[in-house]
């Protein structure tokens, strides 16, 4: 019985990671789509956001399942719950990627994102996927904790936001304010999907420790 808990246990691991990869994949796509204006990609990105929200919901009934019928207790009870709680994660990190990519279908045929950030809004994309990739990598081996290294790197996502604030908002700003509120929505959706992966990571330390680490 308890043979058959771990490898159902493994199962929901491996639904989270499955789920990390899809929206680390979104958002590159995203990034790409918003960096290039390329429309056609950007559509298929928010057509393929369906997929995550039908992960989350398959993860969250393999959990449900586990708590129903297997009565997990101590560290195991702490791995379901946090599959749970990470599922929605994951999936509001999916939605976060698909408002990258409406970013880019709405301000076509023109491109959204100016060559003077083209860098920033490029690094932006680059860190928090691998953010994300890192977080697969966690839950497939919840070894050790992760919080405190995804936190570190979250405030170089925190930076470029900033400077892509200050950019747009001193009088030098050449590009007028429609197109300033458009990329300060932008930013804010890589920061918030940093923030998401740096939730899940914190409590995904949970799972491992049994505490919750100090944010």
């Amino acid at each position: 019985m308890r043979e058959e808990f771990h490898t159902q246990l493994n199962g929901l691991r491996e639904q989270l990671a499955l789920m990390c990869d899809l929206a680390v994949a979104a958002l590159r796509s995203a990034g790409r789509a918003v960096l290039e204006g390329d429309v056609d990609l950007a559509r298929q990105v928010l057509a393929a956001d369906v997929e995550l929200d039908r992960a989350r919901d398959r993860c969250e009934e393999s959990a449900q399942q586990l708590l129903a019928l297997q009565a997990p207790v101590a560290r195991d009870l702490r791995l379901v719950l946090t599959a749970l709680y990470c599922a929605n994660k994951l999936e509001r990190m999916g939605d976060l990627a698909a408002h990258v990519a409406d970013a880019a279908r709405l301000a076509h045929p023109d491109r959204l994102v100016p060559a003077q950030l083209e860098r920033e809004f490029a690094e932006l994309g680059r860190i928090a996927a691998e953010m994300a990739e890192r977080l697969a990598g966690f839950i497939r081996h919840p070894d050790r904790c992760c919080f405190a290294e995804l936190e570190e790197t979250d405030r170089a996502v925190d930076t470029l936001y900033a400077d892509v604030m200050r950019t747009i908002t001193t009088g030098h700003w050449a590009h007028g304010v429609s197109t300033a509120t458009s990329l300060a929505l932008l930013g804010r959706y890589y920061e918030r999907f940093a923030d998401q992966a740096v939730s899940a990571a914190r409590r995904l330390d949970f799972a491992v420790t049994g505490e919750i680490p100090a944010a």
